[in-house]
């Protein structure tokens, strides 16, 4: 498996086919993607396929401003890799990064990896009460 940070070797069809279809962005349109792409620092995790050709198996993606905040986005691993830590091998490479460090708190929504993310570090967020959202989960079906 080898990691990248490299913008030009990202499969967005991969990435949008995925992302489409994932229960947090169900009908994203691509644009959105490649808008949401160019707005972030992304890392993808490559496998050399039979013919010895590197093939996305994985992306995440961080939104911030480098000094305080990041917002750890779209993790995902293709079905036949999982199980194999390309999730936390990714996720391990951006909090490594050298622009992420020394930031003042990360941040990320999840339904069922929280598992993952605690051996990484992560915890539930410890006041809830302060934490407020505007969302609007269906404005991908507009």
């Amino acid at each position: 498996m080898r990691i990248s940070f490299d913008a030009s070797e990202l499969d967005i069809d991969l990435i949008h086919a995925f992302l489409s279809g994932a229960y947090w962005s169900v009908g994203i349109p691509r644009h959105t993607v490649e808008r949401a792409i160019a707005g972030s620092l992304c890392v993808a995790a490559f496998e050399a396929d039979e013919a010895g050709e590197d093939e996305q198996i994985g992306f995440a993606r961080v939104i911030s401003d480098r000094a305080t905040f990041a917002y750890l986005a779209d993790v995902f691993v293709l079905p036949a890799h999982r199980g194999k830590h390309v999730a936390r091998a990714m996720i391990q490479a951006l909090q490594d990064h050298p622009e992420l460090q020394g930031l003042r708190r990360w941040a990320l929504f999840t339904r069922d990896m929280q598992p993952l993310y605690a051996r990484l570090g992560w915890k539930a967020y410890p006041n809830p009460e302060r934490l407020m959202v505007r969302d609007d989960p269906d404005i991908y079906s507009r």
